[in-house]
């Protein structure tokens, strides 16, 4: 019994999740809680707070109306997305705490946890299952007068809007912002620009070195303090064989329609070109400095 015993902490120790489970007179609940010693260390170095800090903190759900006014979202992650982060995570912590630690600028939105929550009801013998991902909320706090999804790319990537109407109801695309930036560029000092740029570069080659794709730069524009809040979002789909598959199948026109790009990129491609178009999109204004390497 002894020997068994000390097998089975092994075992624990080995295991970087840990599972919770309790029941009442009509239900049985569960809780798994992925990289419960990382994800506590990343939070402590990302946060500044203790744990019962973020416990305490106000979480909001992620719906079809957006975020809300609290410093966490909680947000419900399909099943492949769970094992494409799984795969990913220590990667990720590794990457996060010595972006902190070293003061290197990021801009990835954190990750702050990831869980599965379940029931079963024993009086109808029905039961559910949500794989939930807990991330800090790039706009607590504020007031956004627009809020943008970009991309880098200009398919399918535009929103029908009230013309004359500015709401953060509604999150805008690269094409919403194209038409905006023409009478209304989005100028950035000279120093933000720089660190913009580093961040992306940085995180763009961190993400596609991993296979990721699909992410997004998500810009909020606050009138009240003249700030733009940007983060990166939505960094967890890989380019797993079946997207491969269609980006061969529709560049080669195997099954016709040689010539159309295909809708799903590389990751190296998705890197390239989403970060040639955030160049494009936030423009540098000019200081005394600007141009001075041209009279030499």
């Amino acid at each position: 019994m002894r020997q068994k015993e000390e097998i089975h902490r092994g075992k624990q120790l080995t295991n970087p999740h840990v599972e919770l489970q309790f029941s009442d007179a009509n239900a049985k609940f569960y809780c798994r809680l992925y990289y419960v010693g990382e994800f506590h260390k990343m939070r402590e170095v990302v946060l500044g707070s203790s744990e019962e800090d973020f416990i305490r903190f106000p979480f909001s759900f992620i719906t079809l109306a957006g975020p809300g006014d609290d410093r966490f979202i909680l947000k419900q992650m399909p099943r492949l997305e769970v094992q494409s982060f799984l795969d990913f995570a220590p990667h990720y912590f590794n990457y996060i705490t010595n972006a902190v630690q070293q003061k290197r600028p990021t801009a990835l939105a954190k990750i702050l946890g990831v869980y599965r929550i379940g029931y079963k009801n024993s009086q109808n013998n029905t039961e559910k299952k949500l794989d939930l991902l807990v991330m800090e909320n790039l706009f607590y706090g504020r007031k956004m007068a627009q809020v943008f999804d970009l991309k880098g790319s200009l398919r399918n990537r535009n929103v029908k809007t009230d013309t004359g109407k500015e709401s953060c109801d509604v999150v805008l695309l690269d094409e919403n912002l194209l038409k905006m930036v023409r009478d209304n560029p989005l100028y950035i000092r000279s120093h933000s620009k720089s660190v913009l740029r580093t961040s992306i570069h940085s995180d763009a080659h961190f993400l596609s070195s991993h296979l990721i794709i699909d992410y997004s730069l998500l810009v909020g524009r606050d009138d009240t303090s003249n700030e733009l809040v940007v983060g990166i979002i939505d960094y967890i789909r890989t380019f797993t064989w079946d997207k491969k598959l269609e980006m061969v199948v529709k560049s080669t026109g195997i099954l016709g329609g040689q010539g159309k790009m295909p809708t799903v990129v590389s990751p190296e491609l998705y890197r390239t070109r989403f970060c040639e178009a955030m160049d494009k999109y936030f423009l540098m204004v000019p200081d005394h400095w600007t141009g001075l390497d041209l009279n030499c």
